[in-house]
């Protein structure tokens, strides 16, 4: 049996949300080791002079706890 730890992370990039996506994992994994999974729960930009300027998600992280 395994226990996992679900933790929320908030990641921006100036690319798009799959960037966003990855710049979140491998700056979690910098502290967090056996990353399961990870679930985009939301997606967002930021949006100056008519332009997105930033892609932001949310993710929840599933990580396996020794």
């Amino acid at each position: 049996m395994a226990v996992m730890k679900v933790i929320e992370i908030l990641a921006n990039s100036e690319k798009s949300w799959e960037d966003a996506t990855k710049k979140g994992i491998e700056q979690a994994s910098k502290s967090i080791k056996g990353i399961k999974s990870a679930f985009v729960q939301s997606q967002s930009v930021v949006v100056n002079n008519d332009e997105v300027t930033e892609f932001r998600v949310n993710l929840k992280v599933t990580f396996e706890v020794k």
